[in-house]
């Protein structure tokens, strides 16, 4: 089985072409950027991949995605492997995307211009799905949010 489902932000703008025939389909390029998990000293951030969207995905990484905008995709993996000018191989994949979707609300794309987007803390988001908590303190820089007190009682199970 050949699956992938991945979350980052768009790197640049992406490149769409449309083929050529009785029916002209769009062929959208582009490439996102992904968190690491666990980060190391010395090792980078994130890794970048290069991703193709055909068809109606095609058209709408056209009409709606841009540099910056987070989402989260599906697809395969493909091999990207030619021959360069000199004679020598080049090695390299491609996401064949099946499905792609934005992972965040507009308002939260735009706060992120100014936050997480630019390498800040994912911690003091206060839009988790759609739904407002409350934001958490400064210093809170953990990824956890605060729990008052005596909210034992209303919690649906212990």
């Amino acid at each position: 089985m050949n699956k992938v489902i991945l979350m980052g932000r768009l790197t640049r703008d992406p490149e769409v072409r449309y083929s050529q025939g009785a029916t002209s389909t769009a062929v959208a390029r582009f490439s996102i950027a992904v968190d690491r998990r666990f980060k190391r000293e010395g090792e980078p951030d994130a890794d970048f991949f290069n991703c193709t969207a055909f068809g109606k995905q095609g058209e709408f990484v056209e009409k709606y995605l841009h540099k910056g905008t987070k989402v989260v995709l599906s697809g395969r993996v493909q091999n990207d492997n030619y021959t360069n000018k000199e004679g020598q191989q080049v090695y390299g994949t491609r996401i064949m995307v099946d499905e792609i979707e934005f992972a965040e609300s507009k308002n939260a794309a735009a706060a992120g211009e100014n936050g997480y987007a630019n390498g800040g803390n994912y911690g003091n988001s206060n839009n988790y799905g759609g739904n407002k908590t409350q934001a958490a303190p400064s210093g809170a820089g953990d990824g956890f949010m605060n729990i008052p007190d005596g909210i034992d009682e209303e919690l649906p199970f212990n």
